[in-house]
């Protein structure tokens, strides 16, 4: 079966699709012990390969490139991948779709911010006027074969996100992600609007919308969920606590506890993982 029609039929069933935001190889190879689904995040990998904030600095063939690598090491996962705004140009943002699908992504995520984008959670967005949108969803959606196609929005006019939200809902594009949304209520309006479409919902920590559990988020109508950068932040954090420590200790590595700490051999196993998934005879004589 294609990923892209995997995806699909996964959003089909009931219940809310949690998909987990990556940002580097190690970060996707943790996360795939505990979801079968992952975000390819804009906000993390323009973090962890640039440095730089998520205000549109993503060059096309590194997101092509990572993905790529994500697919190699996680055959089975869902991948659904940031595209921002199709790289500004909708031959650009064809192209890369084609790219995507190619190398195994499910999905990808195509937005209607105008540059210089912003992150979704961010005050100053900016929007393209909706028919050029249209125009360029309509493009990606003629492109596409199989792959999952996240139609969103980031309009912050109530009244501009409704009608975004009713205008995206009616294309085949199958999913509408209206970002930002502030508030329950909010969720429940937009809900309405689109009449049946599947519907996105992006959870950030510290973002402007409510921190919801799958479960609720599953009685309000959502039928996936992306979590942004639970992996960078956390890593960010720990980082910053393991650093203050050895410098507290003048150097002195922390003994690792042998069943539950992450020394050399957990981090090895970790690894070793995703060549099992290819070579499961292997793993086992191992």
């Amino acid at each position: 079966m294609k990923h892209g029609t995997k995806l699909r039929d996964r959003i089909a069933t009931p219940g809310t699709t949690p998909l987990i935001g990556v940002y580097d190889m190690y970060s996707a190879s943790v996360a795939a012990g505990h979801y079968d689904g992952m975000f390819v995040s804009g906000f993390g990998f323009a973090a962890s390969y640039y440095g730089l904030p998520d205000i549109g600095f993503i060059a096309w063939p590194d997101m092509v490139a990572f993905t790529q690598r994500l697919r190699g090491a996680f055959p089975g996962h869902h991948l659904l991948v940031d595209i921002d705004d199709g790289y500004a140009d909708p031959e650009v943002a064809c192209h890369v779709v084609e790219s995507l699908e190619r190398i195994g992504a499910s999905g990808v995520i195509l937005e209607d911010q105008k540059r210089p984008r912003r992150c979704g959670h961010a005050d100053g967005k900016q929007v393209l006027p909706l028919d050029e949108y249209l125009t360029k969803l309509e493009m990606v959606l003629r492109t596409r074969r199989d792959m999952v196609v996240v139609a969103r929005t980031d309009a912050t006019d109530e009244a501009d996100i409704m009608e975004r939200a009713r205008c995206l809902a009616a294309t085949d594009a199958d999913v509408v992600l209206v970002d930002g949304v502030r508030d329950v209520e909010g969720i429940r309006r937009i809900r309405e609007v689109v009449d049946g479409k599947p519907l996105l919902f992006n959870q950030i920590a510290g973002g402007k919308s409510p921190r919801l559990s799958l479960a609720e988020l599953t009685d309000l109508g959502m039928d996936v969920a992306i979590y942004s950068t639970p992996c960078l932040f956390a890593a960010h954090e720990a980082m910053e606590a393991a650093l203050a420590e050895l410098k507290r200790a003048d150097g002195r590595l922390p003994s690792v506890d042998p069943v539950r700490g992450i020394g050399v051999a957990a981090s090895t196993r970790l690894l070793e993982r995703n060549i099992a998934r290819h070579h499961p005879k292997g793993a086992e004589d191992a």
